[in-house]
């Protein structure tokens, strides 16, 4: 199982068994050191200072005791002022006793019995209230006798009395500090026992895991380090396969798969050096089919470039003769244009003749109405004459003559209006017969401009033919020198393929240094980062580069043939042109071998 741990989990937990052994020594000192520290504070806070307060207060007092004997022995010698400095100055040393007294009392005493704290307070008391006190007050009312029955006989037994009790008080306390260090000096060794037993463990854990983590990462490392310096001498035989999940195993895995794809990628160098060894000899044989081929097509394109120039004549003359058909056919577009106007003057001419015989009509029509009145009022007045007698004879005679003249301007109007009829017939004819005339005229104006506008174009698509067959001719000329650098690059391709074939040699020579199993030659399947180093193996020095030809030529024909096809592709005269500029084109590309680029991207077309 630990075979799959991670190393980051396996170093996690090594250090976090050491923090927890860390944790452990330091828990225990703490601990320790918290108990000392327990011990001295009592020792030092408590039973210390109540003892020497203890014994402070009962030295003061005993001082005291021995000040009041020495003022009455200075009163016994008659030094008074010596002697009141004496009482001052025990009642000084009396207040200070009473000063660590009050300590005594107040300092915590929290392993002291009871019982014996009560008997040395009672014991002091009973010294206070019946011995000390009593001689201070005698000895400042110097009452002598009273002193002496205190100091001779009951204060000697009070202070032996307080002795006893606080010397227990004492006792007692020493047995519990000596108790205490004792118990610490304990608990020390005892922590140094354990710190110690921890350190040992924590110790032979180390070395555990010295063993633990050799065999886990170090010999790990160690076989992947073996398998690399395998790879480098170029033995790619041996697995590098484990059964292990961790960064160890994606370490194998890692190792394993450039194994693998350095065996495909030998393989297909291998099998590329072979085909490129084909390659090479393929190479040396098209040099020689593209000798004799250069030579043909040097022999073809002197053949067309003959053929363009009487082509070139040819279409020339052509194009002066469709320039010279369009000026006439120019000229005779004006003049049936002139003709068109003169038909339509005529017409205008018999539309207005018709609309003048159309108005005489009216007139003689008017003028036969004033005749037909005129009778009527003629026969009117002769009838009026009739009747008058002999006086209307004359008037008679008049109306008969106006009569007459009206009969006859009838029968002349009626012959006029029969002459205007036949008159305007025909001319309605005439203006029907100019109108088609007209439209006829149109219809030959309309004609001659079509003419004309196809013979403008063909002379224009001749212009255009004649400047095609002349670029067609130039590219013809550079693809003669584009022939006579093929011839040149034919040699060079020579030297080339005998160089290809030195580097094919020198990049067996390579492959060779690596050692695969038996199927590891044929081509595999290389992922691409590894494919991407194929260009880079080392050893092989990059192959001659051919120079690159002028391939202007091609690029003219190109564009000769594309603009010739795109402007006169209706004409069947320029069929001719456009077959012979594709036939120029494409004689010297279907010819042009190209040489396989390879990784390093030193081979050319030529």
């Amino acid at each position: 199982m630990l075979k799959n741990w991670s190393i980051r989990t396996t170093l996690t937990l090594v250090g976090l068994l050491f923090v927890g052994f860390a944790a452990v020594v330091a828990a225990l000192s703490l601990n320790g050191l918290r108990s000392a520290g327990n011990s001295l504070s009592t020792l030092a806070d408590s039973d210390m200072v109540s003892v020497r307060a203890l014994n402070d207060a009962s030295s003061y007092l005993l001082r005291a005791r021995v000040t009041l004997d020495r003022v009455r022995s200075l009163d016994e010698a008659g030094k008074t002022d010596e002697a009141k400095k004496a009482i001052d100055r025990g009642q000084f040393l009396l207040d200070k006793s009473n000063e660590n007294w009050k300590l005594f009392l107040s300092t915590p005493k929290r392993t002291l019995p009871q019982a014996m704290l009560d008997e040395v307070v009672a014991k002091r008391d009973t010294l206070m209230r019946e011995g000390v006190d009593p001689e201070f007050i005698a000895i400042r009312a110097n009452d002598l006798p009273a002193y002496h029955a205190i100091a001779d006989t009951k204060i000697s037994p009070m202070f032996v009395a307080l002795d006893t009790a606080a010397s227990a008080v004492v006792d007692f306390t020493q047995k519990h500090a000596d108790t205490l260090r004792a118990d610490t000096q304990a608990n020390i060794t005892l922590l140094i026992e354990v710190i110690t037993g921890v350190m040992v463990l924590a110790v032979l854990t180390l070395v555990a895991t010295r063993f633990a983590m050799g065999g886990m990462i170090v010999q790990p490392i160690n076989d992947a380090v073996d398998h690399f310096e395998r790879i480098a001498r170029g033995d790619l035989t041996r697995s590098a396969h484990t059964d292990k999940t961790n960064e160890i195993g994606r370490l194998f895995a890692g190792i394993e798969r450039m194994r693998v794809n350095l065996t495909a990628m030998v393989g297909s160098v291998h099998h590329g050096a072979e085909s490129i060894d084909v390659g090479a000899r393929e190479i040396a044989s098209g040099n020689t089919d593209l000798s004799q081929r250069t030579e043909e097509q040097a022999a073809s394109l002197q053949e067309t470039a003959s053929s363009m120039e009487q082509l070139t004549s040819t279409v020339k003359q052509n194009a002066e003769n469709a320039r010279q058909a369009s000026q006439l056919a120019v000229n005779a577009s004006d003049i049936a244009s002139r003709g068109g106007e003169v038909v339509e003057q005529v017409v205008d001419t018999m539309n207005a003749i018709s609309s003048s015989s159309s108005k005489v009509v009216d007139i003689i029509g008017v003028i036969e109405g004033i005749a037909f009145q005129t009778n009527i009022l003629a026969l009117n007045a002769a009838v009026e004459a009739a009747r008058a007698g002999e006086e209307g004879r004359g008037f008679a005679v008049v109306a008969g003559e106006v009569r007459s003249l009206a009969q006859r301007s009838a029968a002349a109007a009626k012959e006029i209006k029969s002459l205007i009829g036949d008159s305007t017939a025909k001319v309605e004819s005439g203006s029907q017969l100019v109108a088609r005339a007209g439209t006829t005229m149109d219809e030959i104006v309309q004609a001659v401009r079509r003419v004309t506008d196809i013979m403008g174009e063909i002379s224009a698509a001749s212009d255009e033919q004649s400047q095609g067959i002349e670029q067609v001719s130039r590219a013809v000329g550079q693809m003669d020198e584009v022939t006579q650098q093929n011839a040149a690059l034919v040699e060079e391709a020579a030297a080339a393929a005998a160089s290809l074939e030195e580097q094919t040699r020198k990049l067996k020579d390579v492959v060779g240094h690596w050692q695969v199993s038996g199927d590891a030659t044929q081509p595999g399947r290389v992922e691409p980062s590894v494919a991407a180093t194929l260009s880079a193996t080392r050893g092989i020095a990059p192959i001659k580069v051919v120079s690159r030809p002028n391939v202007a030529a091609n690029r003219a024909v190109n564009k000769v043939d594309a603009k010739v096809n795109a402007k006169v592709d209706a004409k069947a005269n320029a069929k001719v042109i456009s077959e012979a500029a594709a036939a120029g084109k494409a004689e010297p590309t279907a010819k042009a071998p190209k040489l396989a680029a390879t990784a390093a991207g030193d081979w050319e077309t030529f």
